[in-house]
């Protein structure tokens, strides 16, 4: 009956059968059999005919408000069934630069499902100009980046401290390898990241400040590709600290060699977001919370 009701309530609505059977997708004639169905089960008439028009009878117009306080009930009921099922989770969109994916970007998602395992977590990427723009625009809730941002319509949490290192296929035998200095790296083959990137500008700015010009073999966007390609072109590269763990570096057989001077090129990744009222309550709460370790 509830089908009958909604039914009868559009014809009420509309004022008109064949409009009523229009929005209903039903032919006149079908409509017509559903509300003398209606009508049947409910022993009562509900419409009576003045000349072209239908008037509710007593008991149309009591049906008419029963069905209408039936729609607004079942709607109240479907929303509170989706907020159920919905119940407890977050959904929050990270953004992070082309060197954060790589690096920071799957720790930092392991972390954060292990602590809250009630977000729902998407991750977009870009350069680093790109992911403060979705931040600023409201695309991304938080992004993470590696450097520091200075916006006013932006926070910026400052997470760790990284810096660049010398690394080098194991079989490459260079004399004096553990004690090498920055001018080592002049005219030495090498394979970099693709120019455009936080992380280049930082590898640029090195060879610069020292007057290098190493031999560069190859521009690759992946550092996993870097890495397995050493062996091959039997060149360096350098790469942050962040991302050369102790297995990634047995299992393609390189060596890390530390140089002073790439010491001294400290970066430090960066949680940006915009206003703090405009997160959802959850995010906004593991903010603090992730702000009062640092």
């Amino acid at each position: 009956m509830i089908d009958e009701l909604d039914m009868f309530a559009v014809i009420v609505e509309q004022s008109s059968m064949n409009k009523a059977a229009s929005i209903l997708n039903l032919s006149q004639p079908a409509l017509s059999r559903k509300l003398a169905k209606l009508e049947e089960e409910l022993g009562a008439q509900l419409f009576r005919r003045v000349g072209k028009r239908l008037e509710l009878t007593r008991i149309g117009q009591l049906a008419y408000e029963y069905a209408v306080e039936l729609r607004h009930s079942h709607r109240r009921f479907l929303d509170t069934v989706s907020e159920y099922a919905t119940e407890g989770r977050t959904s929050i969109t990270i953004g992070a630069s082309l060197t954060t994916l790589q690096t920071t970007l799957p720790d930092f998602i392991k972390a954060l499902n292990a602590s809250h395992p009630e977000f729902d977590i998407k991750a977009i990427t870009g350069k680093t100009h790109e992911i403060v723009t979705l931040v600023r625009e409201n695309k991304a809730d938080i992004a993470i980046v590696a450097s520091r941002i200075e916006d006013a319509q932006l926070h910026c949490v400052p997470l760790f401290d990284d810096h660049l290192m010398l690394v080098l296929p194991s079989s490459i035998v260079i004399e004096g390898r553990d004690k090498l200095g920055i001018q080592d790296l002049n005219g030495l083959p090498m394979i970099l990241f693709s120019r455009g990137t936080w992380y280049r500008m930082l590898t640029d700015e090195v060879f610069a400040r020292h007057h290098l010009q190493p031999d560069v073999r190859m521009e690759i966007d992946s550092f996993e590709a870097i890495l397995r390609l050493l062996h091959t072109c039997r060149a360096a590269t350098l790469l942050p600290q962040s991302y050369l763990r102790k297995q990634l570096l047995e299992d393609n057989e390189l060596t890390v060699v530390s140089i002073c001077e790439l010491e001294r090129t400290k970066r430090t990744t960066c949680l940006i977001h915009g206003d703090p009222a405009s997160l959802n309550p959850a995010v906004r709460q593991w903010i603090e919370e992730l702000t009062e370790l640092q």
